[in-house]
């Protein structure tokens, strides 16, 4: 009984660390068709919303049935708690994607401001706190807390950044309004992914260690 239950907390596992991936991409790609205008892309990204949202609905039916059926205590139980939470933060980023796509389809064709102001390096930031969390998901390690909590903050730091510097844009030009409006609103979304990538820390700490640590 316990190696079928360990052999089905393996799978649960590995299809959050999948959905992950995919949540994970799709920010990723969200960002790149907004900088190369590219429209397919942007039309690609917001065509794995179902797909997103079917493997949410999957892993937590598998994680239920898995704590009715086993019973499991201590780590185990933390494990799988752990995952039903995962799912719903990664659930998330790839709707901010599928959102940030949709703003893509929206501008395209439209020339940049001054190289998007901030956000690709913002997206790049928020991308590599998502892929460390991702990772120590996957190899069971505790996180830094402390460190990722500085991550978070250069994060919100260049959002309120990036928020400065489109309100000067549309004061000097009217025209510059939609497209900066834009790119304030991305930012936020980013800003979100980041708090997201925080909250999957904190839950991938509780689950290594049984201590409850808050990235703020």
């Amino acid at each position: 009984m316990r190696s079928k239950f360990h052999e089905e907390l393996k799978e649960i596992k590995a299809k959050v660390a999948r959905m992950g991936e995919l949540a994970r991409q799709m920010l990723k790609d969200s960002i790149k068709a907004l900088v190369k205008q590219d429209t397919e892309l942007a039309e690609k990204v917001v065509s794995h919303k179902g797909e997103i949202m079917n493997m949410d609905e999957e892993i937590e039916q598998r994680c239920l049935q898995a704590i009715a059926m086993y019973q499991p205590t201590a780590k185990d139980m933390r494990t799988l708690g752990v995952c039903l939470k995962l799912i719903t933060y990664l659930n998330r980023i790839g709707r901010y994607g599928k959102d940030i796509a949709n703003v893509a389809k929206e501008l395209g064709g439209k020339p940049h401001i001054t190289r998007l102001v901030s956000i690709p390096h913002m997206a790049k930031l928020v991308d590599g706190m998502i892929a460390d969390a991702l990772l120590a998901f996957e190899e069971e390690r505790e996180m830094n807390a402390q460190e990722f909590t500085s991550r978070d903050d250069d994060v919100d730091a260049l959002r309120y950044s990036i928020f400065r510097e489109c309100f000067t844009y549309m004061i000097e030009d009217s025209r510059n309004i939609e497209r900066c409006m834009h790119y304030a609103l991305i930012a936020r979304y980013l800003e979100r992914c980041a708090d997201h990538a925080c909250k999957i820390a904190e839950k991938i700490i509780y689950m290594v260690t049984g201590e409850r640590k808050e990235i703020k």
